[in-house]
C-alpha cells in the first residue's frame, strides 16, 4: 500500500528585498510526500490513459536521460491529461531517493498548492504501478518558479531575450559553463549572446543543466497583469 505523509512548503525564489515584498504570488510551491511501497494503491481510483492518446507534442518534452527519462515517460502523459506540463524530473540520493517533479499548468496560469497535491496523487499512483524505484522514496512536487530551469525547446523560445546560465556535459569550444542572453533555439541547438558580444550555439543534447537568471527584466516580464481600478475621485 502507498502510505503518504504530505508536508506543504512555500519557498520564495532568491528575490531582492523589494521584489520579495511585491512577489508573494510568485512563491515556489512545493509538496514533499514520503512514499513507502508494499503493493497496491490507496486513495480514490485513478484513470490511466493510453500514453499514445496524451503524448506531449514536440517541444513540450523535457530533455532527460537514464532513470529520469524513464520516470518522465511514465508520468508525462498523465500530467498532460490533467492539464499540466512536465518541466523536469530529478532523482537524488540512493538509500531513500527523492524524486523531484517540477510542473507547469498547461494554460500558463499560476500553479497552486492544490495543483501540486493533484500532481502528487497522480504521480504516486503511476509510480506505484510501474515501480521504477524499489523500496521507500520521497516525492517532491513543485512549480517551476521564476528562475526556472530550461528543459524544453519551448522554454528557450518563450524566454528569448532573458539571461540564462548553462552547464554542458562536456567542454564546448574549450569551456563547460556559459552565461548570456537567450537568442533562441531549435531542436538541436540553443543560442546565447555572451557578455563579450559573441554568440554560442550549444548542442541541446550536451546540456547538463540550464536555468534562467533572476533579473529585474525577468520579474517584470512574468508579472501577472493586474486589472485597473477606477479612481474613486473621478467617479464622484
Amino acid at each position: 500500500m502507498c502510505q503518504c505523509q504530505t508536508d506543504v512548503i512555500m519557498r520564495a525564489a532568491s528575490l531582492k528585498p523589494l521584489a520579495r515584498s511585491l512577489w508573494l504570488d510568485y512563491l515556489r510551491v512545493t509538496i514533499k510526500t514520503s512514499v513507502d511501497f508494499g503493493g497496491g494503491l490507496s486513495g480514490p481510483p485513478f484513470l490511466f490513459l493510453d500514453p499514445s492518446m496524451t503524448r506531449p507534442t514536440a517541444g513540450d518534452e523535457p530533455n532527460h536521460s537514464g532513470l529520469e527519462a524513464k520516470i518522465a515517460g511514465m508520468i508525462a502523459p498523465q500530467l498532460v491529461n490533467l492539464g499540466y506540463d512536465l518541466v523536469r524530473v530529478a532523482v537524488l540520493g540512493r538509500e531513500r531517493p527523492t524524486v523531484q517533479v517540477m510542473a507547469d499548468r498547461a494554460d500558463g496560469s499560476q500553479i497552486s498548492v492544490g495543483d501540486c497535491e493533484r500532481i502528487t496523487h497522480a504521480v504516486s499512483a503511476v509510480l506505484d504501478v510501474e515501480d521504477p524505484l524499489p523500496g521507500a522514496w520521497t516525492l517532491e512536487v513543485s512549480s517551476a518558479g521564476i528562475d526556472r530551469p530550461l528543459t524544453r525547446l519551448k522554454d528557450w523560445m518563450r524566454f528569448a531575450g532573458h539571461q540564462a546560465r548553462v552547464e554542458m556535459l562536456m567542454p564546448h569550444e574549450g569551456r563547460r559553463r556559459f552565461t548570456g542572453i537567450i537568442l533562441g533555439a531549435d531542436e538541436t541547438h540553443a543560442t546565447l549572446r555572451l557578455d563579450d558580444g559573441t554568440d554560442a550555439s550549444l548542442p541541446m543534447n550536451d546540456i547538463r543543466r540550464a536555468k534562467l537568471l533572476l533579473t529585474d527584466a525577468l520579474i517584470a516580464a512574468t508579472t501577472p497583469t493586474q486589472p485597473e481600478t477606477a479612481d474613486p475621485k473621478l467617479a464622484n
